[in-house]
């Protein structure tokens, strides 16, 4: 039987995978950037790492690899990762994710999103009748650690003055999910990037938007 979702003041939204479908983009940018790089890596060595800063992500694939990569250079494949995924990198969004949100403004929940993704580049991805919904928005760039830290989600309850117990969020991969948890909220997951193995520490997962919309 599934589980209920319980009644929350406010929802907090993860962006890529969840609102918009730019995760293809980055993992597109990632391959680019590390094969060069001489790192190979497949679509699930990045969707696993999502929301996390970029050093740690290539610092851990080179350390799995057996080769040595100082911190300078994992900035610099950073930075060059950075500017492709700028040049690719088109608006697109999850089926059903705008639908959601509109539902949840009728309805007077407040909402938040918090993202790996800096200001500048979740400001130039996301529309600004989208960004208005929000009322919070904590990005990469404005925290000391990110996820699967618990910092992001930390803020926006501070910013927003709610305790954990009546937030939800929405999530699309391990390190949000251990983020969430680690903040003490409740975490739903969608399969929009990952199968359901990697999302297990969610309370739920679900398939999509369309199943969400059944349960709220």
């Amino acid at each position: 039987m599934r589980k209920k979702i319980p009644k929350f003041k406010a929802v907090i939204f993860d962006m890529d995978g969840v609102i918009t479908n730019t995760m293809p983009y980055h993992f597109d940018a990632w391959f680019k950037v590390l094969n060069d790089a001489g790192i190979k890596i497949n679509c699930y060595d990045v969707y696993e790492r999502e929301g996390q800063p970029g050093v740690n992500t290539i610092k851990e694939l080179s350390r799995e690899r057996k080769m040595k990569i100082s911190d300078k250079e994992a900035r610099a494949i950073l930075l060059k990762k950075e500017k492709l995924f700028k040049r690719i990198v088109k608006t697109r969004f999850i089926k059903g994710s705008r639908p959601f949100l509109r539902k949840l403004k009728k309805r007077k929940i407040i909402m938040g999103l918090v993202t790996g993704t800096s200001r500048h580049e979740m400001k130039r991805i996301l529309p600004k009748y989208l960004r208005q919904m929000f009322n919070v928005t904590v990005t990469g760039d404005e925290v000391r650690k990110g996820k699967p830290h618990p910092e992001p989600f930390l803020k926006a309850l501070s910013i927003l003055g709610l305790k954990s117990k009546d937030v939800a969020v929405i999530e699309n991969a391990p390190f949000g999910i251990e983020s969430a948890k680690r903040a003490g909220l409740f975490c739903i997951a969608l399969e929009t990037s990952l199968p359901k193995k990697y999302l297990r520490r969610a309370d739920i997962i679900l398939k999509s938007f369309k199943d969400l919309e059944k349960m709220v």
